[in-house]
């Protein structure tokens, strides 16, 4: 083997150093620790649906992961985006299609992937619940579908998106297409343990607490193998590692600096007293290790605009995955994308009021899906938007809270801006008190309120159910800006390794498939890359690693 690289030093925040490819001068003859037809790195949804395909498909297949699995699927809400006339749809009367289903999607993926490939989603989006079914996941709902943020237990089918969004219905037929596995809380640990139970049945070996720093190549550029660096199961470097990663993720949304503290020292671990493997994989090595939101340095360089939201996923969403890819000529693609949740409901209320940005405009529908409304406020507003509400509709959306059933995470965040907000007896006076222009906060809310009360078409196209006349003073501003720290703006990426849409190779900057190596879920562009609904990117994650599984299989 040649080495051309050097050690590459650990990151503060924690963050997986990657080294430049090791070449192997003869693969068939060189001595390595263990071998496999198919090499899975990440063991998260996409990782999970990837070796599952590839063992079904006869190879001999071999999982690292980094942690202990799951990922960002087992801190998810366990959402699966699926549509075309799922049993679970049927049952409560919703006569679906795949051509629905895509006419709708085609307004939120854009250009992300080819048409052709969207509809095969689409076509296959059925069949993707019904494959999870037979691993033992339900979801099947007791409750009418709701349009939530995320769902109570007992709600196992919502609409997860901007299905009836005017903007959107005009294209499709709305129809609830957001598959929560059933489960209590957030039911992503039940979906993927049902996943890892289906890898015990196929005997597919899973190295825990191992991470791959370079990939293995031949001398024509053939994806071989990779090297990794870990620790044997259950020795004391092991268990004292899984701690400091278990204990940095439950510390995270409250603390994150303390948890990039707890990652850096687990860092640590790794790069110094860690054993080194080589594992050579004879068909393929499918990267699977998420996206880059826990990597401060590339979303400072991809997407800066972000770089105050609330990070999103697992320690392990560090991109990895990318930066292997990209070593040995992956093309990132997409990288600036990003998806950054401000949810104004559940209470239902909120959004009948306005949305409005720093110059007292308003600028989003407001009863739209979180993501267009944080990405909106993030891309095109400085990352400042303000909530107002009038008396009676404050009132209301208190009132709804405290009865409500919704999730601690939805209502009490809420409640804390209702009970904090500005307060102006006019207009002009709350426009003073948030610093924007009082002239226009007065023309904003009275064209809004005259619109609303003559049943005038909304000039950003909200439904009239979803409006309320904003006219009896005292007026309320709810600050649901980024950098408010009482209500987070929790965001992930949606960029990745550009691949092959037939196979999901990796491709270079030729659009040249590299040999032998692959790429799904997050760690690659697909069908989430460009906007996100709840359920897409899961959805995604699951198709195109059981696409990759099968196709690294065939060699």
């Amino acid at each position: 083997m040649s080495d051309s690289s050097s050690p590459t030093p650990a990151k503060p925040d924690g963050t997986l150093p990657i080294e430049a490819p090791l070449t192997v001068a003869d693969p068939a003859s060189t001595r390595y620790d263990r071998e496999c037809d198919v090499l899975v790195v990440g063991f998260g949804a996409a990782g999970a649906a990837a070796a599952i395909a590839a063992r079904e498909a006869g190879a001999d297949v071999v999982i690292l992961d980094r942690f202990g699995g799951g990922g960002a699927t087992a801190l998810s809400g366990g959402v699966v985006y699926a549509g075309g006339g799922t049993r679970q749809q049927r049952h409560f009367g919703y006569a679906d299609t795949a051509d629905a289903m895509f006419r709708y999607l085609r307004n939120e993926t854009g250009d992300a992937v080819s048409d052709e490939q969207l509809k095969r989603f689409c076509d296959d989006s059925r069949g993707l619940i019904e494959w999870l079914e037979s691993t033992g996941a339900c979801f099947d709902s007791t409750v009418p579908p709701p349009k939530t943020s995320y769902p109570p237990d007992g709600t196992y089918l919502y609409y997860s998106g901007n299905e009836p969004v005017p903007a959107f219905a005009a294209h499709a037929e709305p129809a609830p297409r957001g598959h929560r596995a059933q489960g209590t809380w957030m039911s992503g640990k039940n979906l993927f343990e049902h996943l890892r139970t289906r890898i015990r049945q196929l005997e597919i070996p899973v190295i825990e607490q191992f991470s791959v720093r370079r990939l293995l190549q031949d001398a024509q550029g053939r994806i071989v193998g990779a090297e990794a660096a870990g620790f044997d199961a259950g020795s004391a470097l092991a268990l004292h590692h899984q701690r400091l990663i278990e204990r940095a993720e439950k510390v995270h949304n409250l603390f994150p600096g303390w948890a990039d503290g707890l990652r850096a020292k687990a860092l640590v671990l790794e790069t110094r007293v860690a054993r080194h493997v080589t594992i050579r994989a004879r068909r393929g090595v499918i990267l699977c290790t998420g996206g880059f939101i826990f990597n401060r340095e590339m979303v400072a360089q991809n997407a800066p605009k972000y770089r105050g939201t609330l990070r999103l996923g697992a320690t392990g969403c560090d991109g990895s995955g990318i930066r292997l890819g990209e070593s040995v000529g992956g093309v990132p693609t997409r990288m600036e994308k990003v998806s950054a949740w401000r949810f104004i409901n559940p209470p239902q209320n909120l959004p009948r009021g306005i949305v409005v940005n720093g110059l007292g405009v308003r600028f989003c529908n407001e009863q739209v899906y979180g993501a267009r409304l944080g990405v909106e406020m993030v891309e095109n507003h400085g990352g400042k938007a303000w909530l107002i509400l009038d008396a009676p509709l404050r009132k209301a959306a208190i009132r709804e809270c405290l009865k409500s059933k919704a999730w601690p995470f939805q209502k009490y965040p809420a409640l804390l801006l209702m009970l904090f907000a500005q307060r102006g007896n006019t207009p002009e006076e709350l426009a003073s008190k948030i610093g924007v222009p009082p002239q226009a906060l007065r023309e904003t809310i009275a064209r809004y309120d005259a619109d609303a009360s003559s049943g005038a078409a909304d000039v950003l196209g909200k439904a009239d159910d979803m409006r309320a006349r904003l006219h009896q003073g005292p007026f309320y501003a709810l600050d649901i800006a980024v950098t408010n720290r009482m209500f987070p703006c929790p965001a992930i990426t949606l960029g990745g390794l550009r691949v092959d849409e037939d196979s999901n190779s990796v491709v270079d900057a030729q659009s040249q498939p590299i040999p032998g190596l692959y790429a799904a879920g997050r760690t690659a562009v697909g069908i989430a890359s460009n906007h996100y609904v709840s359920g897409l990117s899961l959805a995604d994650c699951l198709w195109s690693g059981r696409r990759a599984g099968r196709h690294a299989a065939g060699g």
